[in-house]
């Protein structure tokens, strides 16, 4: 399969009239990190939320991991993991016993899940305080036991929705490491959403920008031609404007 993501004319209009995602088209490569690239509103969420059969599309065709969204919807979810921005987990359980919930919610079984498990939380660095109740971890470590979660049916397709927003640098950095682990080294597709520019420039060999619903720059080759017409202005280390050059609003957007 060459495309496990195809994207075509994707609209997404809410029930108050609000266009959040604006016919959009896109193709992801199997076994590629892409970047979803764009700041808050945008429609990064939207999207990944009607790829992941959350929210049904107002038009526009779309496959994922080779089945069609409308007609296949149960063989998608079977294929794909999920990782949002709040943290799915249940905070009176201990590590192992959520990594142990997921895994019986995706129809796993002993010996395997338990193998699966500890295979897990050596990946996260877990292991020590895996007897731990989940409420008493720190920020990073529930969001890298949440990403454990997401991984424990061995998905072939990963969607992340803004993974480190809200973490410290070092958990960040830490996040990261795991993700580049899993691609390289695994070859599970990434489809990553974020407002950091840094993150994209790390993560990331495809990269699409979202503004207002739309794309603004599509596939990464297109990147650098968007640049030469706008100003990019990096700020903070994390975050860019693009200005476009020519446009009587003077219209910018930061990222």
């Amino acid at each position: 399969m060459e495309y496990i993501i195809t994207v075509k004319d994707l609209v997404e209009v809410y029930a108050d009239g609000t266009k959040a995602v604006d016919k959009i088209s896109f193709n992801v490569k199997e076994g590629e990190f892409f970047g979803f690239l764009g700041p808050n509103g945008a429609g990064k969420s939207t999207t990944i939320k009607v790829l992941t059969t959350l929210l049904r599309k107002t038009s526009g065709h779309a496959q994922v991991a080779g089945y069609d969204l409308d007609k296949s919807p149960k063989e998608i979810r079977k294929a794909i993991g999920v990782l949002s921005q709040e943290t799915s987990l249940d905070v009176d359980l201990t590590g192992r016993e959520n990594l142990r919930l997921q895994g019986r919610l995706q129809q796993l079984h002993d010996p395997v899940l338990t193998d699966r498990v500890d295979e897990l939380l050596k990946l996260v660095q877990l292991e020590d305080v895996a007897k731990k109740p989940a409420g008493r971890y720190s920020g990073g470590m529930r969001k890298r036991l949440d990403l454990a979660s997401a991984l424990i049916h061995k998905p072939k397709l990963l969607f992340l929705d803004e993974p480190t927003t809200g973490l410290d640098a070092q958990s960040r950095a830490a996040i990261w490491d795991y993700l580049e682990e899993l691609n390289k080294k695994e070859g599970i597709t990434i489809f990553l959403t974020t407002q950091y520019l840094e993150e994209a420039d790390r993560l990331c060999r495809e990269l699409s920008i979202i503004d207002h619903g739309k794309l603004i720059a599509a596939r990464a080759r297109d990147v650098g031609r968007r640049y030469d017409n706008a100003d990019a202005e990096r700020r903070d280390g994390r975050c860019f404007e693009i200005k476009n050059k020519g446009d009587s609003q003077n219209d910018s957007r930061s990222y």
